[in-house]
């Protein structure tokens, strides 16, 4: 792990930490010791990559929601940590990617759990961050437990045709490196097969075999200036054939993770078919390390700008912004895998300004990444000086002028089902809940009991305040009202909170018998707890610790198996 933060051009507190990282988890040190030993920046580090849970599940828990909940929770944890300190991502990319590549030694359950894992998150984080070595890596390995006869058929069948390959690629660079002497360009040109995954995907996504794909082999021309590159782009195309609509300029429009370079796709005499990338040295460094090409070091360390941060990588800014109000933490990697596997468009305000959302944004979304309070008080959109409709979709290049009023009565509840982004779900979600507390509460409360009866409980009986103190304490509300009122806005779904209720309803009717209404006639007792319990003789009472019942509450009496009678506040 800390060999490929070397690769990577990471600086000295990054390389310590990932070479401590499985330390807190695996052996006694804590993090105060490292944090003595090594400082705060690098204990942090480390306990950003720590685990938060080893994902023990409870006995009798729903196993499959307990574990996906702590695989949730430990992400969080991590982007968390990555909003203090963005060193922390790269050195759990390293990890994953060494774990990957020792996979082998797992059994296959794990392996695939852990390969869907990283081709949903993983490869795609490492992507949106620009590192694509490590991205191209963690796909491939993915790939190979995933689908391991698409895999193999795919390598064979690439081996099988190597030599022949590697001498059609060489005959192509000398020919453009015989073009491009005459330039005198400090240059350099080398051929690249495209790496297995991207190959699977093509052939899946046009229907294709893998004999009918034939852009597998990329030349990439690097050079000095972005000049240079217009230049050696003009020489191509004017010594060979350009493919019709293969001609893409991420020179002048930058992928969001940073990418630049010049695409085009060219047909030789000879009938072969190549894709030819033309960029700089400095754009194939960030191609090559996204996000660590782009750090400044100060005196030996780093010097992070999140401002700079944030405008290049809109997506961690929207991700850190709604986290905080995201009680559940599978909706935060449900989030997280939106984010980081969408695509972007590029739209225009009417003053020229650059807006970037993701695919299949609409005005909703544009209306409220420019300020809340133009979303709240939208009432209609022109679309290239035309009148649209607020479901509108958005696409590359579009002019969008959101029309306002101040008698606006706020957000309709079908906005949600025409945002996407999640900046806008939060936003409108946060004007609900601010402005309709009651009727969310009410809402709320309607919706939980009608689909308890569906289950077959009545939420009365399902309320008990032990499992409440819980679900309050992990979603931090303060009250059932504010539970019930998170449901009604939208702010958590109903089955988070339901089976959570159930979960702990039937584990109570399990561990406790009720008492028996059979000797309500005989004697009374009084017991040193204060508590006088009719028809039963010395038995033992306790008091329950998530309650705690005083003088003069209500209170309900449980026969336990072993320790007397267990008594809750009603």
């Amino acid at each position: 792990v800390a060999l490929l933060c070397v690769d990577h051009g990471m600086d000295v507190d990054t390389i310590i930490a990932a070479l401590l990282h499985d330390v807190v988890e695996d052996t006694p040190i804590t993090y105060e010791e490292i944090k003595q030993k090594f400082g705060s920046a690098i204990a942090e580090m480390v306990e950003g990559v720590t685990k938060l849970t080893k994902m023990n599940v409870p006995e009798g828990a729903n196993q499959e929601e307990e574990q996906a909940e702590a695989q949730a929770e430990n992400i969080r944890k991590l982007f968390i940590a990555m909003a203090k300190d963005i060193r922390v991502l790269i050195v759990k990319l390293a990890d994953r990617l060494h774990n990957m590549a020792t996979l082998d030694a797992l059994p296959h359950e794990k392996q695939i759990l852990k390969s869907r894992e990283t081709l949903d998150i993983y490869a795609p984080i490492a992507g949106r961050l620009g590192i694509s070595e490590i991205k191209t890596k963690l796909e491939d390995y993915s790939m190979k437990y995933l689908y391991p006869e698409d895999y193999a058929f795919i390598q064979n069948k690439l081996n099988m045709k190597q030599s022949e390959r590697v001498k059609v690629v060489e005959q192509i660079c000398s020919e453009i490196s015989t073009e491009l002497d005459d330039l005198h360009f400090h240059y350099e040109i080398k051929g690249r097969p495209k790496h297995i995954y991207s190959i699977f995907k093509k052939m899946r996504s046009q229907n294709k075999t893998l004999d009918e794909i034939y852009d597998i082999v990329a030349i990439r021309i690097i050079v000095e200036s972005v000049k240079d590159c217009y230049t050696i782009l003009g020489v191509i195309h004017s010594k060979w054939t350009p493919m019709p609509g293969r001609f893409k300029d991420y020179i002048a429009s930058p992928k969001p993770n940073m990418y630049q370079s010049l695409h085009t796709t060219i047909i030789t005499h000879y009938g072969q078919i190549f894709e030819i990338q033309i960029r700089t040295f400095e754009m194939n460094q960030i191609a090559e390390y996204g996000i660590a090409a782009h750090w400044k070091y100060k005196e030996g360390r780093m010097t992070k700008d999140m401002n700079e941060l944030d405008a290049k990588f809109s997506w961690i800014r929207e991700l850190m912004d709604i986290e905080g109000d995201l009680k559940d933490s599978k909706d935060f990697l449900n989030v997280l895998k939106t984010n980081v596997n969408s695509s972007e468009i590029y739209v225009f305000t009417t003053k020229g300004m650059v807006v970037n959302l993701p695919v299949g944004s609409t005005p909703i979304d544009f209306a409220y990444r420019i300020h809340s309070e133009v979303g709240n008080h939208c009432i209609g959109v022109h679309i290239n000086n035309k009148i649209a409709h607020l479901n509108t979709v958005l696409h590359n290049g579009d002019v969008v002028e959101i029309t306002t009023s101040n008698n606006s009565k706020g957000p309709s509840r079908d906005w949600l089902n025409y945002a996407i982004s999640a900046t806008a779900k939060k936003k409108i979600k946060a004007f609900f809940k601010k402005s309709l507390k009651e009727e969310n509460i009410k809402l709320g409360k309607d919706m939980l009991e009608k689909e308890a009866i569906k289950k077959g409980y009545k939420l009365s009986d399902l309320m008990i305040p032990s499992s409440m103190k819980v679900i309050n304490d992990k979603y931090m509300f303060s009250d059932a009202d504010d539970m019930y009122a998170s449901i009604g806005c939208g702010g958590m779904r109903i089955s988070q909170i339901l089976y959570k209720l159930i979960d702990f309803y039937k584990k109570m009717l399990a561990e406790n018998e009720p008492l028996s209404e059979k000797n309500l006639n005989k004697p009374l007792v009084r017991h040193t707890s204060g508590i006088n319990i009719e028809g039963y003789d010395d038995f033992v009472i306790h008091l329950a610790r998530c309650c705690n019942p005083v003088p003069d509450d209500e209170i309900v009496g449980y026969i336990t198996r072993g320790r007397g009678v267990m008594v809750h506040r009603r």
